[in-house]
């Protein structure tokens, strides 16, 4: 497909995306059921330095920007439909939008080389969510079925966490929770971004989830996830560009866990805990390239299988009231040859954010400055979080992270810099979050549910990131990304 046709399919896509939540919400407000709208306020200021460790010019971030969100919301007995668009404008390419991808907040390693379609600009418009609910297919009160963009989300921040396309049955009662669904992302819904990311592109997700609670508090349960990429890699002899897909395929993963209310945002258990264990199984077939001249052209495939699994452990205490400290492992297997590869990756619907620490605010679980992913990569952290009331809260946390296999490339994280063959140190991390809290219960129960935060909010975010030796000699000793948020809905 073609820009001018791609950037044709969008507008048409996004026009009928809003129409049709518009629609449904319109039908709604015709009747005396319960109608909703108002508008997110977010006011974000980025300051960023050494992305790139000093290896490149660039790398660096720092400007202020106004994000609007405006909402609307309509229910009519079991039906419902909600619609938020957005608008962005910034001083820089900053990022106000947690969920925001790597490589969609601006500068990397390809940026110089980047394709229009997928450079983002300081200022934006997008639609964020538009979906239509029917919760009549049971008598159950947690039970619906949803269709359109909407968030999908597990509360470990590892399977799922991103706005997409999709069909989506939950389940959600005392005992039992359950999903099940299907999703493709087939646009970014941004004036800005006229292509999605290749790894997006004819990829499509299967996914399933069920959790039993055996005793008040604590939970088991398991996930299943299935990617089918139909996408084609670039024939032998074309020229490779940042919308080239690298590689395609049928992957598979299956994770077992055990939850005591780690994620819990004020859970009620003295001492909660989390553990998981996901394997991951498929093939591939990898791109590729050789490089004539000043241009990478495409050499051929290979055909490789997958066979890796990945851990994820997690301990919290409760001092008192107030102070809680805990520490948390996760590791994603690395290594494998040229027929098979032992290399985790995550689903691509992640975002790696969640409520560990025990407190309301939500952070990286692989550090606020370094972003990781668990491919290749163990991570050890300790923290302790500080709660006063309904006001305040705070969390400090400790990274430390290493390479699985020394001779292997990591997945994408938010430091753009090349790894050295040999070494597994990738280095460790400090975070910092504060937020004060002005507002609660300014919004209807039924939208609230929808966001993340509370009404009225100002919150520092922030990390500081040390380079271990696989980022080699020569780089910069220290690397930070930090954020102040002010947030109000009304």
């Amino acid at each position: 497909m073609n820009k001018d046709t791609r950037m044709q399919f969008n507008r048409i896509v996004s026009q009928l995306g809003l129409g049709a939540s518009l629609l449904a919400a319109g039908t709604a407000w015709a009747t005396d059921n319960q109608t909703d709208f108002g508008l997110d306020i977010k006011i974000t200021a980025q300051s960023e330095d050494d992305r790139d460790l000093g290896t490149r010019d660039g790398g660096d971030v720092n400007g202020i920007g106004l994000d609007l969100r405006p909402w609307a919301y309509a229910q009519r007995g079991d039906w419902s439909a909600f619609a938020m668009g957005q608008a962005v404008t910034a001083t820089d390419t900053i990022e106000t939008d947690p969920l925001q991808r790597a490589g969609d907040d601006g500068e990397t390693a390809a940026s110089s080389s980047r394709s229009d379609a997928r450079q983002p600009d300081d200022s934006y418009l997008a639609l964020r969510e538009f979906w239509v609910d029917y919760s009549g297919l049971t008598a159950y009160p947690g039970e619906r079925l949803r269709f359109g963009r909407q968030r999908l989300r597990s509360d470990d921040g590892t399977w799922w966490d991103t706005n997409i396309e999709a069909l989506h049955w939950r389940f959600d009662s005392t005992l039992l929770q359950a999903d099940i669904g299907v999703a493709e992302r087939f646009s970014e819904y941004r004036t800005d971004l006229d292509e999605l990311a290749p790894e997006d592109e004819d990829r499509r997700h299967y996914f399933a989830g069920l959790a039993y609670q055996w005793t008040p508090g604590h939970r088991i349960g398991a996930k299943l996830h299935h990617s089918r990429d139909d996408g084609s890699l670039p024939s032998v002899g074309e020229r490779i560009d940042e919308l080239s897909k690298r590689h395609t395929g049928d992957l598979t993963w299956f994770g077992l866990h055990a939850d005591g209310g780690f994620f819990a945002r004020n859970s009620r258990n003295r001492l909660n805990y989390w553990a998981q264990m996901t394997w991951l199984k498929g093939d591939t077939d990898q791109l590729q390239q050789q490089i004539v001249g000043d241009e990478r052209l495409a050499s051929g495939s290979r055909s490789q299988d997958v066979d890796a699994w990945a851990v994820d452990l997690g301990l919290r205490y409760s001092l008192d009231e107030h102070w809680k400290i805990g520490a948390a492992y996760a590791r994603g297997s690395g290594g494998g040859d040229e027929d098979e590869s032992r290399q985790f990756m995550q689903t691509g619907l992640h975002s790696n954010r969640a409520n560990f620490t025990g407190v309301e605010s939500r952070l990286h679980r692989f550090g606020e400055a370094f972003r990781g992913e668990l491919s290749n990569l163990q991570v050890a952290s300790a923290f302790s979080s500080w709660q006063l009331g309904q006001d305040y809260d705070a969390s400090l946390v400790y990274h430390r992270l290493w390479r699985v296999d020394g001779d292997q490339d990591i997945g994408d994280s938010g430091v753009d810099a090349p790894l050295v063959a040999g070494e597994k140190d990738v280095g460790q991390e400090v975070d910092l979050v504060l937020t004060r809290y002005f507002k609660q219960g300014l919004l209807p129960a039924s939208v609230a549910e929808q966001l993340d935060e509370r009404s009225a909010l100002v919150r520092l975010r922030g990390g500081v990131f040390l380079p271990g030796d696989a980022y080699g000699r020569g780089t910069d000793s220290v690397m930070h990304r930090a954020f102040v948020d002010f947030i109000w809905r009304f």
